[in-house]
């Protein structure tokens, strides 16, 4: 298994969000009934940041505030991001719940302090090393590297894809 870490560098833009960004209702067809996932990939977090999906690129990375996802227990949500183009989320702290649905859907989730970082500023992070740089603003930020296991299961697109492709894998 070695040798199968996902590609380490994710280079992007970054489009901030603020702290305690519930991602059930910004990227929830429960608050849009009759709404299918691409119409809420065109309208996500517009209750917190009017007009933040159509300004995304495919390739941008969010960078929010603490708490991100908080309270949120839908996969759902991340379908939509990844939808949107999401390549990774930068916050200081992630809902367990969706940090957790993040890693099982294949969307790096890093937890870096945020400060300093500026809307659109070119964002760069190394999982394998534990990097978050902003070069333009001198930031260059130590972040916990990812345990190998989610490296893995995020390298292969998700849990289920890793399982599929790994069934007889173990932690033993």
């Amino acid at each position: 298994m070695a040798g199968c870490l996902m590609e380490t560098t994710i280079k992007g833009r970054a489009r901030l969000l603020g702290e305690h960004i519930n991602t059930d209702i910004n990227c929830s067809s429960k608050y849009l009934p009759g709404k299918d996932n691409a119409y809420i990939a065109q309208h996500a977090f517009d209750n917190v940041a009017p007009g933040f999906a159509p300004r995304f690129k495919p390739g941008d990375l969010i960078v929010a505030g603490k708490n991100f996802g908080i309270n949120s227990s839908r996969e759902q949500a991340v379908h939509i991001m990844k939808l949107m183009g999401v390549a990774a989320i930068v916050a200081p702290a992630f809902g367990r719940q969706f940090f957790r649905n993040a890693i099982n859907n294949g969307l790096p989730v890093i937890e870096c302090d945020i400060t300093g970082i500026d809307d659109g500023d070119a964002i760069e992070v190394n999982l394998a090393a534990g990097k978050v740089v902003v070069a333009a603003r001198s930031i260059n930020r130590t972040v916990a590297v990812l345990p190998p296991a989610v490296q893995r299961i995020l390298a292969e697109g998700g849990l289920i894809a890793f399982l599929q492709k790994h069934p007889d894998w173990s932690l033993a």
